[in-house]
Formats: C-alpha cells, structure tokens, sequence
C-alpha cells in the first residue's frame, strides 16, 4: 500500500492512493501517520479497508512528509562502492553513521533552499527505510519485522560545510529544506526485493544518478540491525542507507546546485520527487 499525508504545511492529513491513483482521505481512522500507527500489522488492517469506503481527496493537492513527527533520521554513508570511489574516500569497514536535524525535513515535491554562503550544496537520491517497531539490539533475521516500509529521501549536502575547514557531516547535512522525503511510504508487501530497485536522479533534465540498491556494500537488514545496536530505532524512524554515484562533487569539473536549478529523483517502485532551488532568504 502506498500512504501519504497530504494538505498544506502544517495541515497535512493521512491518507493513501488507490488502484487508480487517487488519493483516499485516511482522517476517520487516524489522527496522522506517525509511529503510533506504522506497526506492520496496524498498516495491513488499514490495507483491508475498502477503497470506495473512504473519502476521494479532490483536486490537485500537496503531498507532505509521509510520515508525522519523525524522532530521527540516522543516514549512512558512503554506502555504495562506486560512490566510495568517486567521493576519493575508502570503502568503510563498518557503517559510517550520521544524523540530519529533523528541522532539514521537507516536503518531496517542496522547494530546497540553499543555506547563507552556501556555494557547494549537492544532491544524493536515496533509500529511506522507515521503521514501524522498536528496534533494539536486533539480529539481522528480527530485522523485516521492525520495517513499516520504504521511502524515497534526498540527502541533500552543502560541501563546504560538510568537509571544508571545520566541515562535520551534520553541518553540512542538515540546512532547512535538506531532506525531502516521500511521496509515499510503500509497505513491504509492494516491495518485492528492496535490495534490487533502480535509483536514479536527473538535475534539469539531464541524468546525474543512475544505480541500482544491490550494489550497497551493506544491505538493508545489516543496517537496521547495527544501528539498532548502537542506538535504539523507534516508530517513525528513519534511516537514509546511502547514494550511488553521479553526485556532483564527483563530477569534471563539480557541479553544484544553484538558484533556479530543478532536481527530479526516483526510486523504482517507490515514485518520484521533484524540487526547485532557491536562493536564500531570511525568515521574516
């Protein structure tokens, strides 16, 4: 099943699309969609309901953070041997882990601003997987039944703060408007090989990212589980597991985000978001 919130900042409301790809209003059997209501089997019961029981959302509508008052997003990096490689960074012997504020959470479809002095900001299509029970110092084979489902993130990172004279990853990962999740939260039961799916970004039209989740160099259920020993994953959690090649500091010559600029990124199976660059602007 495939759930979403939707409505304007702040007013979002559950819901979830349908065969046709409506969107079916979800308010009279949830307050919202957070960690209260992604245990699997609560999401299977709602994927029982009848679709024509439930209200048709009408009109052209804002699609919202899927999932409400998300505790944390840890994020995983360099976890794709080919992005190692053009990142001219080693290959990990472990996960490296690192968090983006939850203040960075943004719409899919929102616009992305870039921070004050930002001159290397970036883009980074990846794989969110959303965690719908407690994990605590689970193995691999307890994993699954801790997922809700999957999402789509964009992991965007300004460069210079991230790496550059006092750079720390947080910093430069975490700027308002810096992580873009949805459309949608896609249940397992739609997913049929998380660790096979095609991921992919274009940058104005022009294809940037082109990879594919089997080449992580630490899967899916080997992340859920190391995180899980180091820090507790609660419902509404999620971990952003890493990019495959095409970013921009990468490239012949770097290319980075500018004013103007419009990112489109997909995961199969999972959507697709899109967002305009802006330039920033200090709040009122």
């Amino acid at each position: 099943m495939k759930f979403l919130r939707f409505g304007p900042r702040g007013e979002e409301k559950p819901g979830f699309q349908d065969a046709n790809g409506r969107i079916r209003d979800l308010s009279d059997q949830m307050n919202d969609l957070d960690g209260g209501n992604l245990d699997p089997d609560r999401l299977a019961a709602l994927a029982k309901l009848n679709p024509d029981s439930l209200p048709v959302v009408e009109g052209t509508v804002r699609i919202g953070i899927p999932i409400a008052n998300i505790g944390k997003v840890v994020a995983v990096g360099l976890n794709y041997r080919d992005h190692a490689l053009e990142a001219g960074m080693d290959l990990p012997e472990e996960p490296i882990l690192f968090a983006k504020a939850t203040s960075s959470l943004n719409g899919p479809n929102d616009d992305v601003m870039l921070p004050e002095g930002s001159v290397k900001s970036d883009w980074e299509v990846e794989l969110g997987i959303v965690i719908g029970r407690a994990a605590r110092n689970v193995d691999q084979s307890q994993a699954t039944a801790c997922i809700a489902g999957y999402t789509i993130i964009n992991d965007v990172s300004e460069r210079t703060f991230q790496l550059e004279g006092s750079g720390q990853w947080f910093k430069g990962k975490s700027a308002d408007t810096f992580c873009p999740v949805g459309p949608w939260l896609v249940t397992m039961d739609e997913v049929t090989d998380a660790q096979n799916l095609n991921v992919w970004l274009d940058l104005n039209g022009k294809r940037q990212q082109d990879g594919n989740t089997r080449t992580m160099e630490f899967g899916i259920l080997h992340l859920v589980s190391y995180i899980s020993r180091h820090m507790s994953l609660q419902p509404g959690d999620i971990i952003a597991t890493g990019t495959p090649p095409g970013v921009g500091m990468g490239q012949t010559p770097p290319v980075f985000l500018k004013p103007g600029d419009e990112m489109r990124l997909g995961i199969e199976g999972l959507g697709e978001q899109r967002q305009k660059v802006m330039a920033f602007t200090r709040a009122d």
